[in-house]
Formats: C-alpha cells, structure tokens, sequence
C-alpha cells in the first residue's frame, strides 16, 4: 500500500485498507494478468499525467455539447498524435486504458475509426486493398466509420434496406437509399467527422440478390479538401442522446451514388469485372468486426461496472450516517448489511465479466489464427458466446450501476459521483452490436440428479458448476422440447417467436454458467495464497447471489430443495461478513487511478466533501453572483409581489 495510503487520507479509507488480508500489488497482478502490465499502466498513467495537451480547462461535465464535441476532437488528435506511448496493437488493454485516461466516457469523434473501420479494414481486404487503404487508415490521412444499422433495421441485418448494385459497363457499384427506413442511422462519427465509411449493403449483381447477406463496401463520403459531401450523399448528425454526446452519431442517405468495384472488400466474397459473384467459404466471415466490438465491450462494460463498485465501496467507507447501537456515533454506511448486499455482488459481478473478457480476447485470437489457415470450426462458438455474453454482461451491467449508484444516495445523483455518466455510457451497450441470443441446443442428455449446494464451507468448485449445469440442461430440453411441439403446428419463425421469453431466460442460464466457470477457473490459477482465497470468497458470493436470484429455477422439479435454498440464502450474508474487511483492498485490486475514475466519490484519498464543494464551485453558473434571469424575469416577478403587500 506504498502508493495507495498517503498522509491526509481520510482516516475511514485508511482504516479500511489496513484490514485488507492479501497483498494489495499481487492482487492487482492477478487481476490485471500480469506484473508488466500492471507496471504499465502505472507509465502510461505518469505519461498522461504529464502531458498538458490533454488537460481540461473546465471539467467536462460543465460543457456545453458544441464544446464537448471540440473537446473530443482536440483530444483525439492528441492522443494519436502520442500514440507512441502505448503499445498501438493491444486495443483490448492498452488501448482501451490509454483512451480511458485522455478523454474518459464522453468518447470521440474517431472512436469508430479505430473500434471498427480499422479492424474491417484488417480483416476483410484483400492483398491489394489492405496495401492501398492501411497505411492511410494508421495515419489518419482518413477519418472512416462502421455505416451497419438504418432506421429501420438494426438486429435483423439481412433485412438490410440500403442497396449496392454492381454495373458491369462501368465496372461501378451504386449504392442507394431506396426507402426512408433504409437510411442509415448511428453511426459514431458519421454526422460530421468522418469522409469514409464502410457501408454494409444488400449486394445486386446480374439481376440477383446475393442472399448470403449485406456486404461491406469502402466508401467516400466527403471531400478530403472541403470536408463537404459529394454528390449523391446527404448525411448529418442524428441530434443529442441519452449520453456519449462528445460522439456526432449521424445519418447517411445515397441517391445511386457510384463508387469502384474494387472498393467492395473482397477478402472473402467477391465480384468479378463481369459481374460473377464468388461467394465466401463461410457465411459468418463478414460479421468479422462484429465480433470484434463485442470482444472489446466486454473488457469495456465489466470496467464501468468495476468503476462503479469501486467509488461505491470508497464512499460508503468514508461516509457516516445513522447509529447501530444508541449513542456509540454514527457509523460507516459499509457497516449496514444492506449496504454490503447492494456493493460486494455488483463488485462479485465485475469481476466475473472481467475474467470472461479474458476468455473471449483468447478465444478471438485463436479464431483469427484459425482463419489465417482456412479453418472455421471456432467461429460458431465465438459468435455464440460473444453474443450471449454481450447481452447478459450489458443488462447486469446497468442494472448493477444503478444499484450502486442508489448505495450512494444524494450525491450518487450528482455528476460529480460520476454515475450519470457511467450509466449513460455504459447502457448503451445494452442496444448497440445487437441483442442476439444464441442458443446451444446440441447437448448430450443426461441424468441431473439432486443440487450439491449445500453449504458455502463445505461445497466444492466442481458442485457448484454441476448445480448450473444441471439447470441450464433443464431448461434447454424443456424449451427445446416445447419449440419443437410448436413446429408441428406453425412455422419454425412462429414457434420461435412463441418461445423466445423461455429461450432468452435459458440463454441467460447458460451465460451464467459460463460465467461461474471462468470465474472459479480464474481463481483456481492464482498463485498467491492469500489472495486466492479473499477472491474464491469473491467467486462463491457471486455464484450464491445468481443461486438465490434464481431461486425458481433451482427449486423446479425438487432438484433443489427448500432447505438448501434457505442455506444459500444465509450463507450469502455469511460471505458478505467476511469479505467486508476486504472491501476497500478489493476495490483498489482494480488499480483505478483518480483520472480514470473521474470522481469526486471515489477519490483514492477518500476527502469527499472538500472536493464535492471545490467541485461545484466550477459550475459555470457560479462565474456571475447575479443572473441574467433575476433582472429578466426573477426580480421584476419578486418586486411585482411586494408591491401587493
């Protein structure tokens, strides 16, 4: 704790940290895999630091969105202008903290030029086109976007509206705009950043459809010299949203606007000059970047609600209110149960998504690898889990936010807490990359028997695994059995349709389980004693909160009986007693600096209300004592009253 407790500290957080049973740096080695990479962020952080390019004049909570939007172009020119400071290739982890110190959740005007335009550029050019379109990419000689959702249509992509139509005479593509729904709709960046884009598009060659889905197209919106739209494209921006503002998320509209056919990306599908489709070797490839995002929104989304744990438990150390027993002073809020059972499970829950963001960045590489060498058997697993763990991962995420942010009353609905702004930020991730839900149906049955959860002292990794196996096979034969009898009198779109809450409700269950392995996995690999024990404390809460949570489904068919769910229940708060002297330690294991969390709550010294009052001075209503309101309308409407008395 050399770095974490300094003189001045509030005497609360120091406390609290002095409790802690593991050693804090091969805690924050363990969760961050790594003792380099935890020294990296220790330099990159000193770097940022550092450097006055990225300095606020104003925070950015007090802008306007015309300044805000400045802001985030100032500072996205900046931060690539000092891209040498981190490791370029590593977007999952040093890329994502480097942009998480520089310009935190208000996002930029480039975040989709490097989140997905550059990896399609990577991943779907051929020889030739990756030689003409990368270096100009990695330079910024182009700002690109990923144009995928339309009005219309956003999950549903093979119902695509915008067409592109190839004409063998000129050997052009024409993309066009054929209905208002098709017009394309959120992109970050497109409004008024970016001259290019990659177009996903319903592809017509010799009269066909090409049915196998939309295709990605290389784009040219706008003028490099002008930045004004050429010919035959009208976009713009989209309008203030729910958050993420700094981003202008656009609209897109072609009105048979040709472009090359070399400017179709033919690493896997192709058009030949004479208009002969080439189909790829595997209908899934083009999603490619998809899968990508939705890598890195894991890693992204377990950090938010990491953040939020983290000011939650730093705040509820230092803030007191009410007494326990009459008379002995009012105690720290982490004291309450009911505090404890609101932060430890959301903190539980970070981790969890943290471990499998681990898991999915393996999996990622080894089906690109895969890829490389012509073989696919990895990809339907990837899309599978990538998915299924994207949609549970964001809901819980949000929900888990804002019950932090509720643990932290009052001032948790202040800007300065920072929850509005991770909230905001992170639930977009409930929408955006799509809400499929995959399904794994192919499972051998077998026999579930009787749960094994019995008591949290006593039961082991593998009955606690058996226990959500035995649940999610359950509900998958009876979902699967119940689509199935709907197929014999409606169509499979009908029967699916007839199922999908049942469905949704099993592919959580099998997210879940997911989820319950790597995190025991995780832990069963950490080497140093003390802290693998703190965290399979951790792991074991997180597993009893979802048993209880899901008390319905245990309990159904006897496979659990009250009285084991009774015991999970107890137990629960057994594990919440013992993991409350580590709180504090835990929230530092993210090794979250005060400019990656930018909030006054969270502070690592835990001086709270000092900073909260210098804080709010800032706003710019405190610039002038006196309003333009009170002489417009205020003071008139007062000195109107006393005339009448």
């Amino acid at each position: 704790y050399d770095n974490v407790i300094q003189p001045g500290d509030n005497p609360d957080i120091t406390k609290e940290r002095k409790t802690a049973s593991f050693n804090l740096w091969k805690m924050q080695c363990f969760v961050h895999e790594g003792e380099e990479i935890v020294k990296r962020r220790k330099e990159i952080l000193d770097f940022v630091q550092n450097c006055r390019e990225f300095d606020d004049p104003i925070p950015a909570e007090f802008m306007s969105r015309e300044e805000i939007i400045d802001r985030g172009a100032r500072k996205a020119k900046a931060m690539t202008d000092n891209a040498d400071a981190i490791d370029g290739s590593d977007f999952f982890g040093e890329g994502l903290y480097f942009q998480s110190l520089t310009i935190g959740r208000e996002l930029h005007c480039m975040s989709l030029h490097y989140g997905m335009f550059l990896p399609t550029i990577q991943g779907q050019s051929d020889d030739d086109q990756m030689d003409e379109w990368m270096a100009p990419t990695i330079g910024r000689a182009f700002i690109g976007t990923f144009a995928q959702t339309e009005m219309g249509h956003g999950s549903n992509l093979t119902k695509l509206e915008t067409t592109c139509t190839y004409d063998p005479k000129t050997e052009e593509f024409v993309l066009h705009t054929p209905t208002l729904t098709a017009t394309k709709w959120w992109p970050g960046g497109l409004g008024k950043t970016s001259n290019v884009a990659v177009v996903m598009a319903q592809l017509y060659t010799n009269g066909q459809n090409m049915i196998q889905g939309p295709h990605p197209f290389f784009v040219p919106l706008r003028d490099p010299d002008t930045h004004m739209p050429y010919r035959g494209v009208t976009l713009g921006d989209i309008g203030p949203k729910f958050g993420i503002n700094s981003n202008d998320n656009g609209f897109l509209i072609f009105d048979n606007y040709r472009i090359p056919r070399r400017n179709m990306f033919m690493r896997f599908s192709k058009v030949l000059p004479d208009g002969t489709y080439v189909k790829p070797p595997h209908a899934k490839l083009g999603f490619g970047t998809m899968v990508f995002v939705r890598s890195i929104m894991i890693k992204d989304q377990a950090t938010q609600l990491g953040a939020a744990a983290v000011i939650g438990i730093r705040y509820s150390a230092v803030r007191r209110q009410g007494e326990i027993n009459e008379g002995a002073g009012e105690v720290q809020v982490m004291d309450y149960r009911t505090q404890q059972f609101r932060l430890l499970p959301q903190l539980a829950r970070a981790f969890a998504f943290l471990f499998a963001a681990y898991e999915i960045k393996t999996l990622y590489m080894d089906v690109i690898d895969q890829i490389g060498a012509g073989n696919m058997d990895l990809l339907a697993e990837l899309h599978a889990v990538s998915s299924g763990l994207k949609s549970v991962v964001s809901w819980e995420t949000a929900q888990g936010i804002e019950q932090l942010r509720l643990a932290c009353g009052g001032h948790g609905y202040s800007r300065a807490s920072a929850f509005p702004d991770i909230y905001t930020y992170a639930v977009g991730g409930c929408t955006y990359e799509g809400e499929n839900i995959v399904m794994l149906l192919q499972v051998a049955r077998q026999d579930a028997g009787k749960a094994r959860v019995r008591s949290w002292r006593q039961c082991t990794d593998e009955d606690i695994i058996h226990d959500f196996e035995a649940v999610a096979r359950k509900q998958i034969f009876a979902t699967y059995d119940r689509l199935k009898f709907f197929e014999t009198t409606m169509t499979k779109k009908e029967a699916w349709n007839k199922c999908s809450i049942d469905l949704c409700k099993t592919a959580r269950m099998h997210v879940k389980l997911y989820l319950v392995k790597v995190f025991l996995k995780r832990v069963a690999a950490c080497e140093d004693a003390a802290c693998k024990k703190v965290m399979h404390t951790l792991a074991e809460l997180y597993a009893f909160d979802m048993i209880s949570s899901a008390s319905g489904a245990f309990l159904k068919g006897g496979f659990m009986s009250e009285q084991q769910a009774d015991l999970v229940q107890s137990d629960l708060y057994e594990m919440l007693e013992a993991l409350r002297p580590e709180a504090v330690a835990l929230a530092d294991s993210w090794d979250m600096s005060d400019l990656e969390l930018r909030s006054v709550l969270g502070r690592r010294d835990g001086n709270v209300y000092p900073a909260l009052l210098e804080w709010a001075k800032k706003s710019q209503l405190n610039r002038t004592e006196v309003l333009p309101t009170f002489e417009k309308y205020l003071g008139p409407m007062m000195k109107e009253g006393r005339s009448h008395l």
